[in-house]
């Protein structure tokens, strides 16, 4: 398979993680997928399978310059694995936050947006999360 039709399947494999997240945030599969850590852990074993036939222990080299850095992803390999990196991580904080909220009680009409905001801007929706709605609202308080 190629790197471009890969890149297709998981993103939208991994946006329906998210419309799960926003739209049936208690359904079982939802649970058992996304808040679980399943979707994430899975993400990150593809990610893995991505990487280790493109990537060597001389491009490690390549992280201590942002040229170095942007050589590396000029593979459409190292590049796609960097994306599936991002899918991975945003969706555990994207979980993370609905869990979290839920145990505070949260409307979810303030928790919905930081998850949109942590799947387009990742450390933006997490910080918007953890200054204004987890902040606002410690744990055991509704």
């Amino acid at each position: 398979m190629d790197p471009h039709r890969l890149f297709t399947i998981l993103n939208s494999a991994t946006l329906a993680g998210w419309v799960l997240l926003w739209l049936a945030p208690r359904a079982r599969v939802t649970q058992r997928l996304v808040y679980s850590g399943v979707f994430s852990l899975l993400l990150s074993a593809i990610y893995l399978a991505i990487l280790l036939p493109h990537f060597t222990t001389e491009d490690l080299r390549a992280f201590n310059s942002l040229e170095g850095v942007m050589r590396l992803f000029q593979n459409p390999w190292v590049m796609l694995a960097g994306w599936v990196h991002y899918l991975a991580f945003d969706l555990w904080v994207g979980a993370w936050i609905g869990r979290d909220a839920a145990a505070r009680g949260s409307s979810r009409l303030l928790v919905v947006p930081c998850q949109v905001l942590t799947l387009m801007l990742g450390p933006v929706g997490l910080l918007v999360y953890v200054a204004l709605v987890r902040r606002a609202l410690p744990s055991g308080r509704p």
